[in-house]
């Protein structure tokens, strides 16, 4: 699950069951069940980052108003050659604003 902004996706990821289930609820959807897959953040940001079509950075708990985390597609965050910062992004065509 994930959005677009500003020529970045941003992947949804949760803390825990309650986070997820407030996301879901708050999108009105909270009526069926939802699958999820459980892995450790690192190996979120190494695994999937790269496989995307655009910069992508990771958006944790985004129903949590105070708790809620972005890290964007960054030096440091993201693998470097997917950062775009670095001025090396593979992506760099997309017309991403940083």
């Amino acid at each position: 699950m994930s959005a677009l902004s500003g020529g970045v996706r941003w992947l949804y990821a949760f803390t825990d069951e309650d986070s997820l289930a407030r996301f879901v609820r708050a999108r009105g959807e909270g009526d069926r069940e939802w699958p999820y897959l459980v892995m450790l953040g690192g190996r979120l940001v190494d695994a999937v980052v790269p496989q995307s079509d655009r910069p992508m950075g990771v958006a944790v708990n985004v129903a949590d108003g105070d708790g809620a985390m972005l890290f964007p597609p960054v030096s440091g965050i993201v693998p470097a050659p997917f950062a775009v910062d670095l001025g090396q992004d593979t992506h760099s065509d997309r017309g991403v604003r940083v």
